[in-house]
């Protein structure tokens, strides 16, 4: 596939491809260019020069585009899964759920896009004020490779609504997605140099997007470490940055539950996505005199999912996207055994058999009696591994909890309103879920504190992030 510049899609400037592979097997899928700071300003100029007319569209009339681009996806959701899970490696049914949430996206910003307006104020008979909400003008958005598909959806979605043009850059293994979802926005009528997409790595694509004068909004998805490099290279400038970044979701699990319930939500909290999600559980708390009935169930749940490729029926869990996620896997687990961090349950290994021999697949693993500085606690686990630490009560589990520089997410579990408002207003996160775990609808705002990130995405709160407020004040 090409990347998009200006309403075409072409080669990069230098002739050389990046090729994509199918994770589970090795297979080689495809190809995308391998972008560089040339291709970079030739979509940044474009996308400032399809500006004035984009932003001077009646938002009603963006959003309609959104509509169409929405209508089309989900008559070819089934194609665009295929797609997805061949590169990022994920179930095919999980892989339709987020193209569908692609869909949903658009259509919510489709929805608000006739009730975008700004303000009237008067001030004496002979005078008033107006507020006038205007695009920032050419965004810049990064994207991650573990869901590209509905992470596109949430920056592409308010920032075009509001008028603004936009420079997307796709995570060099999983492209092909955005790829496709941008020629579905284009099809759907989206003016040519509105949305931009070049491939490649982030030092040669991404820097160079960070850092152009012409881009007045970056937003990031990804991890800590790059988002805070972001920052650094936007330190000397006032461009807006949304940084949504990593996280180490703690669950906490008390005493007064339904067991089953509770079991079902760490396995789809912690293992969909073979774990590689920002909140995945990764952290889980249980109050001791539930503990041992607990982790007996939720290891046989653990120990009964099936691994394999994606494309497979009947596969719970798929590969890590990369070699470098296994490896991860593999350091992180190596350093519990060798220092006696826990006690591993059940997986903890690569898998065997024919099937395993080409992808980066890893089994589902549970690590109980996990002491309070291993690596499991301290560090993102971005892989199918849940540490279990037992707790005696809520302030235990509240503090354990906190106990972290993520603050993306975290759930609590319980049927008495009482302990689920008093952990709520302590638990350092910018998002808190009652008996659920990783749900975030278009509707509601999302993003973490501390060094989960800066901004929010999704709802009414996105469009502030890509809105400026021009006061005008008129004597008559």
């Amino acid at each position: 596939m090409r990347m998009l510049i200006d309403g075409e899609f072409i080669e990069s400037s230098s002739k050389e491809t990046i090729g994509i592979k199918n994770p589970a097997t090795g297979e080689f899928i495809d190809s995308v260019p391998l972008g560089n700071s040339d291709d970079v300003g030739r979509a940044v100029d474009a996308a400032e020069k399809a500006f004035d007319d984009w932003s001077a569209m009646v938002p009603r009339e963006r959003g309609k585009i959104l509509f169409k681009a929405a209508q089309i996806v989900r008559e070819r959701a089934r194609g665009l899964a295929e797609i997805l899970t061949s590169e990022q490696g994920k179930p095919y049914k999980e892989a339709r759920d987020e193209v569908l949430g692609f869909a949903n996206v658009l259509e919510y910003y489709n929805g608000i896009s006739a009730s975008l307006q700004g303000g009237f104020v008067p001030l004496a008979s002979d005078r008033y004020c107006m507020v006038l909400k205007q695009p920032v003008g050419v965004c810049g958005a990064i994207i991650p490779w573990n869901v590209p598909a509905i992470l596109m959806g949430w920056k592409v979605g308010p920032a075009l609504v509001t008028g603004n043009t936009m420079v997307l850059k796709p995570s060099s293994t999983s492209p092909l997605t955005d790829l496709s979802l941008a020629s579905i926005l284009t099809e759907a009528g989206l003016p040519k140099g509105v949305l931009n997409v070049v491939t490649g790595h982030g030092q040669a694509v991404g820097e160079p997007l960070v850092t152009n004068s012409k881009v007045r909004k970056i937003s990031f998805t990804g991890s800590t470490e790059t988002g805070m490099r972001i920052k650094e290279l936007t330190s000397g400038s006032l461009k807006r940055i949304t940084l949504e970044l990593g996280g180490s979701d703690p669950m906490i699990v008390c005493d007064d539950v339904d067991i089953d319930t509770a079991v079902e939500g760490a396995v789809r909290g912690r293992f969909y996505n073979c774990g590689q999600t920002c909140t995945a559980v990764k952290r889980l708390f249980v109050f001791e005199s539930i503990a041992e009935e607990y982790i007996r169930k939720l290891s046989s749940r653990i120990s009964g999912l099936k691994v394999g490729n994606g494309m497979n029926k009947d596969v719970d869990i798929g590969p890590l996207n990369n070699y470098d996620q296994r490896e991860k896997m593999i350091s992180q687990m190596k350093r519990v055994r060798e220092n006696n961090e826990g006690i591993v349950v059940t997986g903890g290994k690569i898998p065997e058999g024919p099937q395993y021999d080409n992808g980066f697949f890893y089994t589902p693993t549970l690590v109980r009696d996990v002491i309070k500085d291993s690596v499991l606690l301290k560090e993102e686990v971005f892989g199918p591994i849940l540490p279990v630490v037992v707790v005696k009560d809520l302030d235990e589990a509240i503090e354990l909890a906190n106990d972290t520089r993520y603050g993306l997410g975290a759930s609590v579990w319980t049927r008495d309103i009482k302990k689920a408002t008093y952990a709520t207003a302590r638990l350092q996160s910018g998002i808190v879920w009652i008996n659920q775990h990783t749900k975030a609808p278009a509707d509601v705002p999302f993003g973490g504190i501390k060094d989960s990130g800066l901004g929010r995405e999704n709802g009414l709160d996105s469009l502030y992030e890509y809105q400026e407020i021009k006061t005008v004040m008129v004597n008559v």
